[in-house]
């Protein structure tokens, strides 16, 4: 994966502008986003004719996540993205609880409660629903598109329900947007996100080699959603949920944070009216939650956050911070 030639000629490291201009002009931001994640599944596909799977993919993964944290550096959106706030060593646990336990619990859990349902699925629908014979890549796109509706209700209930806000807060109160906070997400908030999309595959039939290769095209992707990347997609934005409208539904302002909540793709966003990418602005740079702003920033302090979720609000409204908005 080519990383793009630095535009690292600003004279001063913190002249947004001038940042911004050069990379507009040096960096070939159109081709993050499909070099990246294009090389990430075909060098999965490719590598796993050679080597064991799981090797493969986590290999691809290893090396995509190299690529952004290196695109971020070279052609920043935000120069002050760049800089630690306070929040490498929270997002690493995140990403380390995320990956070593909540993932593999919940995948476990969505097998049992599969295997418990398989046989009244199969008596209604026959077995086979799975189109086995298609192309890798056509079946990938089928499983992004089977998933993506039950985790864009779920992803809008999250914002809408009070109960399940709770716990999807801790991925808002990210203070800035780059490739490790897109594993920002409290235990439980995760687990029911990855169930209401891996549950439909399973019960579908999808291959294991389908879903290994969805949930790798997810984690790229996450991470490009959130990365620091200076990139324009043009078109491609009425297809895929990526940087440029998920970068809206982090703002502090609440009509443009309820935007957006598709996944990996934007398509539910369009159909229910949930869309946005406004052209006569750039998206935020404060990002965060309306009223929350000094929400709990240690990692044992955002698990317990939602269990005390009414004390985390009042001790926000009564923040200095609060005082002087």
């Amino acid at each position: 994966m080519a990383v793009p030639a630095p535009t690292s000629l600003v004279t001063n490291p913190g002249d947004e502008t001038n940042a911004r201009t050069l990379g507009s002009i040096r960096n070939p931001s159109r081709l993050a986003f499909p070099l990246i994640l294009g090389g990430a599944i075909g060098g999965a596909i490719a590598l796993s004719g050679v080597l064991d799977p799981a090797a493969a993919f986590a290999i691809s993964q290893v090396g995509a996540i190299v690529t952004i944290a290196l695109w971020e550096r070279f052609t920043p959106n935000h120069v002050k993205w760049n800089r630690s706030h306070g929040d490498v060593v929270t997002d690493a646990l995140h990403a380390a609880v995320s990956a070593l336990a909540t993932i593999p619990l919940a995948r476990l859990t969505v097998d049992v409660v599969a295997i418990a349902l398989a046989p009244a699925l199969s008596s209604l629908a026959g077995t086979g629903l799975w189109p086995a014979a298609w192309p890798l890549v056509a079946q990938l796109a089928l499983a992004l598109v089977i998933v993506e509706l039950p985790q864009y209700w779920l992803h809008r209930w999250q914002h809408e329900r009070d109960w399940l806000w709770r716990f999807h807060a801790v991925h808002h109160s990210a203070p800035r947007l780059y490739w490790l906070n897109a594993a920002r997400f409290h235990p439980l908030d995760l687990a029911l996100l990855y169930a209401v999309g891996y549950l439909p595959l399973v019960l579908l039939g999808c291959p294991e080699i389908v879903v290994a290769l969805f949930f790798l095209f997810d984690a790229v992707f996450g991470m490009l959603q959130h990365s620091n990347i200076h990139v324009r997609l043009g078109t491609l934005n009425y297809v895929f949920s990526m940087a440029e409208p998920h970068r809206w539904h982090h703002s502090r302002v609440l009509e443009e944070a309820n935007t957006n909540y598709g996944s990996n793709l934007i398509v539910w966003d369009l159909v229910f009216g949930t869309f946005a990418l406004p052209s006569d602005r750039e998206p935020p740079r404060e990002i965060g939650i309306a009223g929350l702003r000094d929400f709990p920033r240690g990692y044992a302090a955002q698990i317990a956050a939602p269990f005390r979720w009414q004390r985390v609000k009042r001790e926000a409204a009564a923040s200095p911070s609060a005082a002087a908005r």
